[in-house]
């Protein structure tokens, strides 16, 4: 009896992780805001001392691309190259949001300070909360709809390559 019981658990236990694992996917493809839903609010400072808030992006016209990243984190790292190369062949705004201590990141905001605009957040700060990224890197593109929200319109799980 005690061993039906224990297995009943356990089944019930993995049809469980099975569904929280199975959710994210189904919701929006990837980490981060779902593709429709509205950006929560922020308000930052880049690296270079230049504001930078929701208000921003939404008045901006077409999409921002948005990279949540972390130093100590290894896709990050791996992809620091493509996304930097992804950046400067980009035409549109761009803001990168590295959460962690500035000297750990320091690599990280050299390379990709002069290619878009880049804010150091804390651990569940308000700019990576905002974006709702609960995992890394979380890469999204954004933009104002015809209300002047600033929405999600694409969740990516990769770095884009840039065509052309």
């Amino acid at each position: 009896m005690l061993n039906l019981l224990l297995t009943l658990g356990v089944i019930r236990r993995l049809r469980e992780h099975t569904e929280l694992l199975t959710r994210p996917a189904q919701h929006h493809g990837g980490p981060g805001t779902p593709v429709g839903e509205e950006v929560g609010d922020f308000q930052a400072s880049t690296v270079d001392g230049q504001p930078v808030a929701r208000a921003d992006l939404a008045a901006a016209a077409g999409e921002t691309f948005v990279a949540v990243l972390t130093p100590h984190c290894r896709p990050c790292t791996e992809k620091l190259p493509a996304l930097a190369a992804h950046l400067r062949a980009r035409s549109g705004g761009a803001l990168v949001v590295v959460v962690g201590d500035a000297g750990e990141a320091a690599d990280m905001l050299a390379t990709l300070s002069p290619v878009a605009r880049v804010v150091v957040d804390k651990p569940g700060g308000p700019v990576a909360t905002a974006f709702q990224a609960t995992a890394f890197p979380t890469m999204l593109t954004v933009a104002p709809d015809g209300a002047g929200r600033l929405r999600a319109t694409a969740n990516l799980l990769d770095v884009p390559t840039h065509s052309g």
